[in-house]
């Protein structure tokens, strides 16, 4: 299913000109998920993580937890979300 929105581009008025823009619903559900709150804790471990290991020069510690403790918590979110967009 995808959304399409109509958008209106700069210029004479006599010569609207209409674009067709795509909107795909599963970009729009993950960023309202990334701000639900048990994605925020999730998202600001990994912001934490990596500052720390950006600080370092020399490290072997890398944030791929933190990232899949995040991209889980972000889907799980999408999941129950998503189908209802489904027909």
């Amino acid at each position: 299913m995808v959304f399409e929105r109509k958008m209106l581009t700069h210029g004479d008025p006599d010569d609207e000109v209409v674009k067709n823009i795509v909107i795909d619903p599963l970009e729009t559900i993950r960023a309202k998920c990334e701000q639900a709150e048990h994605c925020v804790h999730y998202k600001e471990r990994l912001e934490v993580c990596e500052a720390r290991v950006s600080s370092r020069s020399n490290t072997v510690e890398d944030c791929t937890e933190e990232l899949f403790d995040f991209l889980h918590a972000r889907d799980h979110c999408v999941s129950h979300k998503l189908f209802h967009n489904v027909k």
